[in-house]
């Protein structure tokens, strides 16, 4: 009996290639039947076809498209790779695509069952002082401006001003890969987080690969998109971007994380000193003293150039840790508990749950038993 091939045109393979970020000779060494389909010596069977889908996460429909499918971003992605007109990050837009999925589903769920969520998005817009902003974060988020002052560290604050994030109706999800894949890492050079607006949904995604005084920074920062009203993410370095919009976002982070009446009360100085009473990188302290006047620029020059030297601090990924926590932050404990009281009331079913929540059987059933 003679095998069933599938025409499937070389431009279409290589497009599909491309779109995963991946050479033609690298992807002939993790797939070695493409050095035969490229040339068309041979072709596909459906089943090898298949194969190659899940190998460079590819949906099997699109390789059978007449025109090969427009993906884009749905909001700006600002600064780094990630900002460049014509760079896609396939791992960035499956991330987006997922917390979408999530958020579209939740609008709908919150407004059949009539449960109230958030109520400050789009409260502010860019003419607001940053004064005014920052004081109605503050009142949002029930925080003084010293907030940080009895946190034990980053990791410490974060967890605290995220609960709060959450308790005040936004839903966080932290991630440094796609889903449950630790084969498909989020670049922080692509991505740090992103804010995706929804009235009732309200959503923020941020990049657990990245330092934890970053995380801070970013949620804060994705926080005041919200209140703009404004979806967008940012990706790459630590400095300022000067489009209106991210700008106004950074100087929001920056005063409501180092407010310039407290830095000035304890300002001695000494970066590190404030680094680890704020809870905030070094970089951001020495901007604040240096726009504050408190770091002249010769000071501020020096500081920069001492700490561009500095080894970038790659966070290490353990094999340790319980993958059960791990998913609460990559679910989001808000979200799952909706999910959960779906299934229960049977609203959603367990098929749309797993897919959802990216766990499945046994294993959604201990998280959300044991965890949630």
């Amino acid at each position: 009996m003679a095998i069933e091939r599938v025409n499937i045109q070389p431009d279409i393979l290589r497009w599909a290639i491309q779109r995963a970020g991946v050479s033609e000779e690298k992807a002939i060494e993790a797939f070695p039947l493409l050095d035969s389909w490229l040339p068309q010596k041979k072709q596909p069977t459906l089943n090898q076809l298949k194969r190659f889908a899940v190998k460079f996460y590819v949906p099997l429909v699109y390789l059978f498209m007449d025109n090969r499918p427009e993906e884009v971003i749905p909001f700006p992605m600002f600064r780094g790779e990630a900002g460049q007109q014509d760079h896609f990050d396939l791992n960035v837009y499956d991330t987006v695509m997922n917390v979408q999925a999530r958020q579209e589903w939740l609008e709908e769920y919150l407004l059949e069952n009539e449960i109230e969520t958030c109520s400050f998005i789009g409260s502010i817009n860019t003419q607001v002082s940053i004064s005014e902003a920052v004081n109605k974060l503050r009142s949002i988020l029930d925080l003084d401006p010293k907030w940080a002052f009895s946190m034990s560290s980053s990791d410490a604050a974060l967890s605290y001003i995220g609960q709060r994030v959450e308790d005040a109706g936004v839903f966080l999800a932290y991630n440094g890969v796609v889903g449950n894949n630790t084969h498909r890492l989020l670049k922080v050079s692509e991505c740090r987080g992103f804010a995706l607006v929804n009235e009732k949904a309200p959503y923020i995604f941020i990049n657990s690969a990245d330092s934890k005084s970053a995380q801070l920074f970013t949620l804060v920062h994705e926080v005041t998109h919200l209140m703009l009203g404004k979806s967008a993410g940012h990706a790459g370095s630590e400095t300022f971007h000067y489009e209106i919009t991210e700008q106004y976002c950074d100087k929001v982070a920056a005063e409501f994380l180092v407010p310039a009446s407290v830095l000035r009360e304890v300002w001695n100085n000494d970066t590190k000193f404030a680094s680890r009473r704020f809870k905030v990188s070094e970089l951001v302290i020495a901007r604040r003293a240096h726009d504050l006047g408190l770091m002249s620029d010769a000071a501020y020059r020096e500081f920069w150039l001492s700490y561009s030297k500095r080894p970038v601090n790659v966070k290490k990924t353990s094999s340790g840790g319980s993958f059960y926590l791990t998913s609460v932050k990559r679910v989001g404990r808000n979200f799952a508990i909706h999910v959960r009281n779906a299934v229960n009331n049977r609203q959603l079913s367990y098929t749309e749950a797993y897919r959802l929540t990216g766990l499945y059987g046994k294993t959604y059933d201990s998280f959300m038993t044991n965890n949630i």
